[in-house]
Order: structure tokens, then C-alpha cells, then sequence
């Protein structure tokens, strides 16, 4: 099992889903994490509690990633709190999808700002402090959709898409520094989203999945995990799926 002791993680959209898986097991796996969350403090504090009953150091921070404001200061209390950041993993996303005929430009610009624009934001501030350290490992949280599209989902997928660009290009600026920058790819991950989802709807997935599930978040968060331990030390610039075979 791939281990994190002694180093601080921030996680972006934490408080639920696959964000929470995240936070989960990198405090499993010794890390110190700090989390952020938009609109939800109830989950925020009920993770929290749950993950600072052992004597782990888990601080939730109510801030908007895509606010570029918000994302500096935010920067600057992990760092006066946590002494330092070792990981990034940018995790806040959200859907609006609509066909493109009848997606309004609120909708396109609503998912940019929160999936782009907050990984290029939390990037930009936290580079800083990883430089200084000469050390750090950044973990974008992109999608298969990003990698083949998805008719409804065009601004989704542009974003996702964005995050795969970025994410090659930050590897090749901060390799000198010791710092390495990776995406994940997640399929079909079963969260609040998907259980909503009717029976047929869950069967059309699942015609498409190779091994026949939706994924864990726990799945996605062992793959965090490996890219924000010294395992994975001479990996940077990649793309790793978690999708079941999905995109083969």
C-alpha cells in the first residue's frame, strides 16, 4: 500500500463523492489534509469529525476555486496552518449538460470556471510554495470524457479536456523543481450523482464497461494515493483512467 506520512495534501471539492474518498485515504495513508468545500459545511464537518477522531489533522475551508481571490488566500491559510503543501489534488467539478443548441452561455462558462479555471488558480498559488520546497505532486481530477466526448456534455468535456492540456503542460514547467503534475481519468464512479439514475440508464453504462461496475471512489482515491507517494516519484505528465476498460 502506498503511504504519505509526513506530508500535507490539499484537496479541492472534498466534502463529497469522490472528493471525500480522497481526503479519506490520504489521512488513511498518513497524510495531513486540508479540504475545500463550496456549499455544503454540514458534510464538511461531519468528515472532519469523523476523520479527527484517531488524532489526524483534517481543517475543511469554505472557499470557490474558480474565484481567483479566494484561491490565493486560501493558499496562504493552508500554508500558516499546515506549515507547507506537498499535494494538490484538484478534485471541484460540476455538470450542466445540455445539448449545445439549447446550452445557455451561463451553463458553458458556469462549468469552465469551476473545472478549469480552479485548477489553474489553486495551481498558480501552490506552485509557489512547492518551489521553494523543491518538492510536490499535483493531481488533476479530469475525465474519459475529456479523452472522447460525450454528446450533452460539450462543455463538460472541453473542460476535462482542458485539464489534460494543462496538466502536460505544468509537468514540463515545474520538472526542474522536483514537482510533478498528473491527471486521473475517472469512467462511470458510483456517487450521489449516479444513484439518482434510473435501473435502464445503469444498464446502458454498464453494456459499455469492460468489467461490468461503475467504479469505487475509493478506486479513484488508491490512484491519488500512488501519485502523491514517492512510488510514483519518476511519473509526471501522464494521464492514468480509472475506468474499467471503458475508453479501450
Amino acid at each position: 500500500m502506498c503511504k504519505v506520512p509526513d506530508k500535507t495534501a490539499l484537496v479541492t471539492g472534498g466534502s463529497r463523492g469522490i472528493g471525500s474518498a480522497i481526503v479519506e485515504k490520504l489521512v488513511k495513508n498518513g497524510a495531513q489534509v486540508a479540504f475545500t468545500y463550496l456549499s455544503s459545511p454540514e458534510k464538511a464537518n461531519e468528515l472532519v469529525n469523523k476523520l479527527t477522531v484517531n488524532g489526524a489533522k483534517v481543517i475543511a475551508y469554505q472557499s470557490d476555486a474558480s474565484d481567483h481571490t479566494q484561491s490565493k488566500e486560501l493558499i496562504e491559510k493552508v500554508i500558516k496552518d499546515f506549515g507547507r503543501i506537498d499535494i494538490l489534488v484538484n478534485n471541484a467539478g460540476i455538470t450542466k449538460d445540455n445539448l449545445i443548441m439549447r446550452m445557455t452561455e451561463e451553463q458553458w462558462d458556469q462549468v469552465m470556471n469551476i473545472n478549469l479555471k480552479s485548477a489553474f488558480n489553486l495551481t498558480k498559488f501552490a506552485v509557489t510554495q512547492m518551489m521553494r520546497q523543491r518538492s510536490g505532486s499535483i493531481i488533476n481530477i479530469t475525465s474519459v470524457v475529456g479523452q472522447f466526448g460525450n454528446a450533452g456534455q460539450s462543455n463538460y468535456a472541453a473542460s476535462k479536456a482542458g485539464m489534460i492540456g494543462f496538466t502536460k503542460s505544468i509537468a514540463k514547467e515545474v520538472a526542474s523543481r522536483n514537482i510533478r503534475c498528473n491527471a486521473i481519468a475517472p469512467g462511470f464512479i458510483e456517487t450521489e450523482m449516479t444513484h439518482v439514475l434510473d435501473e435502464k440508464t445503469k444498464e446502458n453504462f454498464l453494456k459499455n464497461i469492460p468489467l461490468g461496475r461503475l467504479a469505487q471512489g475509493s478506486e479513484v482515491a488508491d490512484v491519488v494515493t500512488f501519485l502523491a507517494s514517492d512510488q510514483s516519484s519518476y511519473i509526471t505528465g501522464q494521464v492514468l483512467s480509472v475506468c474499467g476498460g471503458l475508453n479501450m
